[in-house]
């Protein structure tokens, strides 16, 4: 299963889940089986990217030196209407609670990040 599902970390191929053939259930973090049901029958979809945030808040002190200079950044975990919740990062004011979202990504550090922006926003 590992190798059909896109690395967000990798490429910004775009936001995946894994649903069980199984029982139906959605699962965001990559497992090779459903914790759901058990089964390892799972298959890999492409999510939207778009969903609503259900929380926000703005980091003023990063967790290493090499990412101070991205300090202040937002944080914002995103309900995605295909079932699942997912953390992104997002600009540090201007994202509310409630408010619907689109992700794309952004370099970070040594990597790519989801980052969301509202979704009236060019």
């Amino acid at each position: 299963m590992s190798a059909e599902i896109p690395d967000w970390t990798r490429g910004a191929e775009g936001l995946a889940l894994a649903r069980c053939r199984a029982c139906g259930h959605v699962q965001y973090v990559r497992r090779p089986f459903c914790p759901e049901c058990g089964s390892e029958d799972l298959g890999v979809e492409r999510a939207s990217g778009r969903g609503t945030v259900y929380a926000v808040t703005a980091v003023a002190r990063a967790p290493s030196p090499d990412l101070q200079a991205f300090a202040p950044y937002g944080l914002a975990l995103v309900d995605a209407p295909e079932g699942f919740r997912f953390m992104a990062h997002c600009p540090p004011e201007g994202v509310a609670i409630g408010a619907p979202v689109r992700t794309t990504f952004r370099a970070f550090g040594a990597g790519l990040v989801p980052f969301v922006t509202p979704e009236d926003q060019p």
